[in-house]
């Protein structure tokens, strides 16, 4: 499991001669590495691996070290598991586009239950990072919400393993390689995620801050979240989704900038049935392209059907 981390945090994580990263792996069993400093860039990447139980405690102890990083208290942070109680910490889990859906559940559900266990607050954001396809969950809480938590978001993601399957990692070195328009352009994403960003505290209030048409409208804001690729023709498949004829408006949006906007992120090929069927004026929408291609814009045209009810 993945996070980002301020470079100050890092050096905290890792500790005098990697003393507190040591202490980390002897209590838990994880494997615990921090990337690389890129000049400029004010994040780093935590990785951390081992079992669902041992990545949710190392994450705890983390926590529970940034929380107590006084010069004093620094090297005990590990070991003292009492020295940062009733303080609340913050951090930013790293999660593939494709499995963003499996921790939120279907109109929250997932998502409102893990902060009901666990008592945390959790913010998912829309954006996704710089030449990848992952996003962030910003969990904030207790040392003991933030392990339930995490356990649960792995939980999640074990179960839904395959989903993740070709996901761009972020690296921040990308970030560093980007030109002065690339950055003024990260600029304005970040500000209308700010916008656009799905806030949740303890289940009760997981809405969208702004209306789901003027997301959708400022698709052109956002950085393709569908990685390009030339397929080779024998791994061509196609899919099939059929969409209720009141909501193939919102898929289509006016004048075709929406579906427009889809073909433009996708290698896939979308072609929409003319004739309605069924009562309900049902239309086929047809993807065609490689199995990952396909999957991302069904889940993509899911996603925008099940918002646009919401917000009816």
């Amino acid at each position: 499991l993945r996070s980002l981390v301020t470079s100050k945090d890092a050096g905290i994580i890792i500790g005098k001669s990697g003393r507190n990263v040591a202490a980390l792996r002897d209590s838990t069993g994880v494997k615990a590495g921090v990337s690389k400093v890129v000049q400029g860039v004010p994040d780093r990447v935590l990785s951390v691996t081992g079992t669902l139980v041992g990545v949710a405690k190392a994450y705890s102890m983390i926590v529970q070290a940034l929380l107590d990083n006084s010069p004093d208290a620094q090297e005990s942070a590990f070991t003292n598991p009492a020295s940062a109680e009733g303080k609340t910490g913050v951090i930013r889990l790293l999660i593939s586009h494709n499995l963003m859906g499996t921790v939120i559940g279907r109109q929250g559900v997932k998502i409102k239950h893990i902060q009901d266990l666990s008592h945390a607050r959790m913010v998912a954001s829309k954006e996704l990072l710089p030449q990848s396809t992952e996003r962030v969950i910003e969990v904030q809480g207790s040392i003991e919400a933030i392990r339930i938590a995490v356990q649960e978001i792995g939980k999640c993601l074990i179960e839904d393993w395959e989903r993740g399957a070709g996901t761009v990692l972020y690296h921040p070195a990308n970030v560093a390689g980007l030109g002065s328009r690339d950055r003024e352009r990260l600029e304005r994403e970040r500000e209308f995620t700010k916008r656009a960003i799905v806030r949740t505290g303890c289940g009760t209030d997981f809405n969208r801050t702004i209306p789901i048409d003027d997301f959708y409208e400022n698709l052109s804001l956002s950085r393709e979240p569908f990685p390009r690729a030339m397929p080779n023709s024998s791994n061509i498949t196609s899919r099939e989704i059929s969409i209720p004829g009141d909501l193939v408006g919102c898929i289509i949006g006016k004048g075709g900038s929406k579906i427009s906007e889809i073909r433009r992120m996708s290698s896939s090929r979308i072609s929409i049935e003319k004739v309605p069927r069924g009562d309900i004026g049902e239309r086929r929408f047809i993807i065609r392209g490689t199995k990952e291609e396909n999957d991302r814009v069904v889940d993509l045209l899911i996603q925008m059907v099940e918002q646009e009810r919401e917000r009816r």
